[in-house]
């Protein structure tokens, strides 16, 4: 018989998955807090560096769709997440390569797209783990960790900028966690390997059905996504206006997935207690943070970044535990894949907008963006009552 996950060995599977997300992370978040500018540094425009950021989220998620589906099909857990890792980490360092923007918009597509591959898998198997000791805390300790490589990456090139300048060797430097990445999943699918041993449903058509509560959660979801300025767009805004300097953008986004971290900690606790409703306090602090980065000094710039990070990594950690909580385990992978790719698109679509926007108005940015995080908070609620009901 297969081994299973107890309390113990779930906590440190999931400690050690975070290792393998800190190294991750170290990688594509220091090339993600470095787009932006060097995006705008290539020649590409407001509303490129939104559509190209939109692009990437929009194969990140939309993909999962597909993804799900093969993965609950085939029972390949830890083949399609290696695939989708390797991926990823390929196309970190290869963005020191790129020398029109044009190329560098498929680079970050493609680490979109290895995440893509990799997240209904690999999500999967951590929530299979989150059953032992509380989707909340597996996916919040999942996230702090994740977001510690997201502190460290970002320095890693701010400190690489401020000494050389060069983007190019900023890039070149993160293709060492990158390696790190690669050798600690080697590990983790050795030491763990009965994680992806999940038997695939039958095909007789006796699947659960996806709930009310779920299709409700994913609206709410959806808008959220549709509102978010990505840090793409946000890096631009500072260069382009020198609110904040080149290398302490860098910093600044470090700081921010500090601040995500903790977000996904104490948050995840809250809703293994309380439930969905700790994610309407999250959305209005993501709200809060839109002007203060567009329309503010530098301090409330760097203060509202803060809470975009803070309310990023909140919601990122209790969108996959929200999940697992909504869907039967049976259904798990494909409901990952299907929640993702329509929040994708929303990502996509919102991302598009905000770019175009901002060319035109910061006033119909920020007012788009609220608008939208505050609406996401009527689904969410009918989400809680359906859950509410069936209980």
């Amino acid at each position: 018989m297969d081994q299973q996950f107890d309390k113990r060995s779930a906590t440190a599977f999931i400690v050690a998955f975070g290792i393998v997300s800190l190294f991750a992370d170290m990688a594509y978040e220091g090339m993600r807090g470095l787009n932006g500018p060097y995006l705008g540094l290539l020649g590409a425009s407001g509303a490129a560096v939104g559509a190209i950021a939109g692009g990437g989220e929009l194969a990140g998620y939309a993909l999962r769709l597909l993804s799900g589906r093969l993965v609950q099909r085939t029972g390949a857990y830890w083949p399609i997440a290696i695939g989708g890792y390797a991926l990823t980490m390929a196309s970190v360092p290869l963005m020191a390569f790129a020398f029109d923007w044009r190329v560098a918009a498929l680079f970050i597509v493609l680490e979109r797209t290895g995440k893509a591959i990799r997240n209904p898998a690999t999500s999967t198997m951590q929530a299979r783990a989150g059953d032992h000791i509380g989707q909340g805390w597996a996916f919040g300790l999942q996230e702090a960790l994740d977001q510690t490589g997201a502190i460290i990456g970002p320095l890693i090139t701010a400190f690489v900028l401020a000494h050389h300048g060069a983007y190019h060797e900023a890039y070149l430097w993160l293709g060492v966690p990158a390696v790190l990445t690669m050798i600690t999943l080697g590990y983790l699918v050795v030491r763990y390997n009965y994680a992806g041993r999940i038997t695939p449903p039958a095909t007789d058509g006796a699947l659960p059905e996806l709930s009310r509560g779920f299709w409700f959660y994913t609206a709410s979801a959806g808008l959220l996504g549709f509102g978010y300025a990505d840090f793409s767009l946000i890096a631009y805004h500072f260069a382009r206006t020198g609110l904040v300097a080149p290398d302490a953008v860098q910093i600044t986004y470090a700081a921010a997935m500090g601040a995500s971290g903790v977000g996904a900690l104490i948050f995840g606790l809250l809703f293994d207690r309380r439930g969905l409703i700790v994610l309407v306090p999250v959305i209005l602090i993501a709200a809060a943070a839109t002007p203060l980065m567009f329309f503010g000094t530098t301090e409330t710039a760097i203060g509202g970044t803060l809470l975009w990070g803070l309310a990023l990594g909140t919601l990122t950690a209790l969108m996959s535990a929200s999940v697992a909580k909504l869907v039967a385990r049976e259904i798990r992978a494909r409901a990952y894949g299907l929640f993702s790719a329509i929040y994708g698109t929303a990502w996509f679509a919102g991302s598009a907008l905000l770019g175009e926007l901002y060319d035109l108005s910061l006033t119909a940015l920020v007012t788009v963006a609220i608008a939208a995080q505050l609406i996401a908070i009527i689904p969410l609620l009918l989400a809680i009552r359906e859950i509410r009901q069936k209980a």
